[in-house]
């Protein structure tokens, strides 16, 4: 496939929009998949995921290769944990069987399938990882609850968790928009935001996802399209959760909340640039620093959610940081953008 037609996009995008420039930069991602996975694994090290079962990996930071997993072909990668350069984690979002866990342990020339939503009406959203042995995923209510899984073993083997305080709301689901419907902090602490029932909320757990308490943010909610799409913790305290309105992507209004004690309360946040956000990231190595994107564009914030300035208003789907020099954004069309703006 020529990818001419997305290098003159991207060439047109920088013309037309000097900050971009400045913040981001374009790298070649020898794909159009939709992109929406993201794992930052050091300055050199990232893997990415997509549509029609598309993974890719830089080991230099510069150079990307694109593979496609094996009997994937209609898989949609909405998220990917990846711990080394050789070692990587796939997750498919769909209904059913369409929600699938793929394992790499040689830089994706092989992949194995090591797990398959069993529930017909189920549809996993995101994953996270405490350390590199023990992680959680979850996904869309079936028979009225949210299904949460668990695994010891780095992710070779998963297991569903009979959790309490899962209950779901009438017509509450989660978003598998950027994978990261879910964070964790800790050794033990994991929260979900939901969306789509009469209030958007942020289910916390302290206990490696056995126990959950839920807790209404005051992000916009009341429709199928609005509500919580990506929860970020910086420690087990203080975090951010994004979201908005994936329709409207430029409406302004309330798109965020922070909580400084564990998601018991929350207070809203107007992220800025205005509108839809589906996923707000913790840089590593900072005090405080997070970065939100999403259709409306990016944005960054030094002083831990409270105050936001504008990157750029390029629609990407996720981010993801290594440290305060090296991260990337990924969306539409195989876009794949590496950070080259000042330290955050």
């Amino acid at each position: 496939m020529s990818l001419r037609p997305h290098a003159l996009l991207i060439a047109a995008l920088l013309a037309a929009n000097p900050a971009f420039a400045q913040s981001w930069q374009p790298q070649t991602s020898n794909t159009g998949a939709e992109l929406r996975g993201l794992s930052v694994v050091s300055a050199t090290v990232a893997w990415a995921s997509g549509t029609k079962g598309t993974v890719l990996r830089t080991v230099d930071g510069s150079h990307w290769q694109a593979m496609q997993v094996p009997d994937a072909d209609k898989i949609d990668f909405r998220d990917i944990q990846a711990f080394d350069a050789d070692t990587a984690i796939a997750m498919g979002a769909g209904p059913g069987a369409a929600s699938r866990l793929f394992r790499t342990v040689d830089g994706g020339a092989h992949w194995t399938p090591i797990a398959t939503n069993g529930y017909a009406d189920g549809f996993w959203d995101g994953m996270a990882f405490w350390d590199k042995d023990n992680g959680i995923l979850f996904g869309d209510p079936v028979k009225g609850r949210f299904q949460v899984y668990v695994t010891g073993d780095g992710g070779a083997s998963w297991h569903e968790v009979q959790a309490t305080g899962l209950d779901a709301l009438p017509s509450e689901g989660a978003f598998a928009a950027s994978g990261t419907s879910i964070a964790v902090a800790g050794t033990g602490d994991a929260w979900i935001g939901t969306g789509g029932a009469s209030s958007a909320r942020v289910f916390h757990s302290s206990d490696r996802g056995r126990t959950w308490r839920a807790v209404a943010t005051p992000i916009p909610a009341g429709a199928a399209a609005k509500g919580v799409f990506s929860v970020a913790f910086a420690n087990p305290k203080e975090g951010v959760a994004v979201g908005g309105d994936y329709k409207e992507a430029r409406l302004a209004g309330v798109n965020g909340a922070v909580t400084l004690d564990a998601g018991a309360s929350w207070t809203p946040l107007h992220i800025q640039p205005a509108g839809y956000m589906s996923v707000v990231a913790v840089v590593p190595g900072t005090k405080a620093t997070l970065v939100a994107g999403g259709l409306a564009g990016s944005g960054v914030s030094r002083d831990g959610g409270k105050s936001w300035t504008v990157l750029d208003t390029t629609p990407i789907n996720t981010v993801g940081f290594g440290a305060a020099t090296s991260g990337w954004a990924v969306g539409p069309k195989g876009l794949l953008l590496k950070y080259t703006g000042p330290a955050l």
